[in-house]
C-alpha cells in the first residue's frame, strides 16, 4: 500500500509540475507579444530598441527575482542543494518560473509607456529595483498574506482581497509604476505643438496585431494556470477570460470607431480586467467586465493623450493601470452572488486592496525612477531622440540597407 501511495503522490507531483511549467512557458511567450505590440506602435527608428528592451528586461528581472524578489514575496530562496530542489519533481522551481513571468511583465508594461526617449542602462537599473523589491512587496501581501493584512481584511469584512490572476498585483501595479516613469520622463520632442497633438502613427499595424494576438493566446496560460495545480483547474476561468476578451474587443470597435490600434488593444483591456475575478464571475459578468474595460481604455487613452498631454506611447496606464484597477473592483461587483458570481468576495476588501496596490506602485515608482533621474538621468539627449533609440543606443536600424 505504501508503494501505491508513493506512486500516486509522485504522479500527482509530476502532473502539477508539468501543468505549471506549461503555464510558465505560455506566459513567457506573452513577452514576445509585448515586444511586437511595442515594435508595431513605435516609429521605425525605435523598433530595434523595443525588441532589445523586452528581452534584456526579462534577463534582469530573472536575476532580481531569483536572488531577491521571490524571497521578499514568499520568504523562500534557492540556495540549497540541487538534490533538495528536486523535491516534488522540482515543483517549487517551476512555480518560481511561473511567477517570474508575472514579475517580468511589470518592466514589459513600463517599456511601452517610456518608449522612444528613455536611456537604456538606467532603465535596466530601475527594472532590477522594481522586480527585486517594489513588485514583490505587494505581491507578498496579496498572495502570501505577508504582514497578516489579508487576515485582517478577512476578519473585518468576511473575505480578503481577491486577485486570482493579477488584475491589480500585476497589471494595475505595472500601469501605475509606468505612469510615474512617464511623468518623470516627460513628453517626446515634437509630440505637442501649440497645444495640439502631433500624430506619431504606428509604424507597423501587422506587428501591432501580431503582438496583440500573441498576448491574447498566452493570457489563457496567465489566467487558467494561475490555479497552479492540475486538480484546481477551472473551465470557468477559461470561459470568463474568453468572454472578457470578446467584450473588450467589441467595445473598442464601437467606441474606437474602427481604429485598428484600439481594436487590437480592446481584447487586452478585457483580459486585464477579468484576471482578478475570473474564478468568481458568471460568464455574463465577465462579458460586462470586458465591455467596460474596452470602453474605458478608448476613453482614457484619448483623454490622456489629447487633454492631459501625458505622452504614454502605448497607453499602458489606461490599459494596465486603469483597466487593472477596474478589474479589482469588478471582482467585488460581479463576484457577488446576486449578480451570478460565487459570492466569495467583499467589495470593501476589493476597494481597499486595489487602492493599496495603486498607492504602493505609483509612489514606489516615483521614488525609484526619481532617484535614478537625479543620480544619472533617465532620458536620451535631444539629438539621440531625434536620431532614434536604434542608432543612438544599438548602432543599427531595423532595416539595414546594403
Amino acid at each position: 500500500m505504501d508503494s501505491i501511495s508513493t506512486a500516486i503522490q509522485q504522479m500527482t507531483d509530476s502532473q502539477n509540475s508539468l501543468f505549471i511549467l506549461l503555464g510558465a512557458i505560455m506566459v513567457l511567450a506573452m513577452h514576445a507579444g509585448f515586444a511586437f505590440l511595442e515594435v508595431g506602435t513605435v516609429r521605425q527608428k525605435n523598433q530595434v530598441n523595443a525588441l532589445v528592451k523586452i528581452l534584456t528586461d526579462f534577463g534582469v528581472s530573472t536575476i532580481a527575482y531569483f536572488f531577491i524578489g521571490y524571497w521578499v514575496a514568499y520568504g523562500m530562496d534557492f540556495y540549497g542543494s540541487a538534490a533538495s530542489l528536486e523535491d516534488k519533481n522540482g515543483y517549487e522551481l517551476v512555480k518560481f518560473f511561473f511567477l517570474l513571468t508575472f514579475a517580468a511583465a511589470i518592466p514589459a508594461i513600463v517599456s511601452g509607456g517610456v518608449a522612444e526617449r528613455a536611456r537604456f542602462y538606467p532603465m535596466l537599473i530601475a527594472v532590477f529595483l522594481v522586480v527585486g523589491l517594489l513588485y514583490p512587496f505587494f505581491e507578498g501581501i496579496v498572495w502570501n498574506n505577508n504582514f497578516e493584512i489579508q487576515s485582517w481584511l478577512e476578519g473585518k469584512f468576511g473575505y480578503g482581497f481577491h486577485d486570482f490572476a493579477g488584475s491589480v498585483v500585476v497589471h494595475a501595479v505595472g500601469g501605475w509604476i509606468a505612469l510615474a516613469a512617464v511623468l518623470l520622463l516627460g513628453q517626446r520632442k515634437g509630440r505637442y505643438r501649440g497645444g495640439k497633438v502631433i500624430a506619431f502613427a504606428p509604424s507597423n499595424i501587422p506587428f501591432l496585431a501580431l503582438g496583440a494576438w500573441v498576448l491574447s493566446v498566452g493570457w489563457f496560460g496567465f489566467n487558467v494556470m494561475s490555479a497552479q495545480k492540475l486538480g484546481d483547474i477551472s473551465g470557468l476561468v477559461a470561459v470568463n477570460s474568453l468572454m472578457a476578451m470578446v467584450g473588450g474587443t467589441l467595445a473598442a470597435l464601437i467606441f474606437g470607431r474602427n481604429d485598428p490600434g484600439f481594436i487590437h488593444n480592446g481584447p487586452l483591456a478585457g483580459l486585464v480586467a477579468v484576471c482578478a475575478g475570473s474564478n468568481l464571475m458568471h460568464p455574463i459578468g465577465a462579458l460586462g467586465t470586458g465591455v467596460v474595460a474596452g470602453a474605458l481604455f478608448v476613453w482614457a487613452f484619448t483623454t490622456t493623450q489629447n487633454k492631459w498631454k501625458i505622452d504614454d506611447v502605448l497607453g499602458v496606464w489606461p490599459l494596465h493601470g486603469l483597466c487593472g484597477m477596474w478589474g479589482g473592483i469588478a471582482a467585488g461587483i460581479f463576484g457577488m452572488a446576486a449578480l451570478g458570481g460565487t459570492g466569495k468576495v467583499s467589495l470593501v476588501s476589493q476597494l481597499i486592496g486595489t487602492g493599496a496596490g495603486i498607492a504602493i506602485a505609483f509612489f514606489g515608482g516615483l521614488l525609484i525612477y526619481g532617484l535614478i533621474k537625479v543620480i544619472m538621468g533617465i532620458r536620451l539627449s535631444e539629438q539621440e531622440e531625434y536620431d532614434g533609440a536604434d542608432l543612438s543606443i544599438h548602432k543599427i536600424g531595423s532595416i539595414c540597407d546594403d
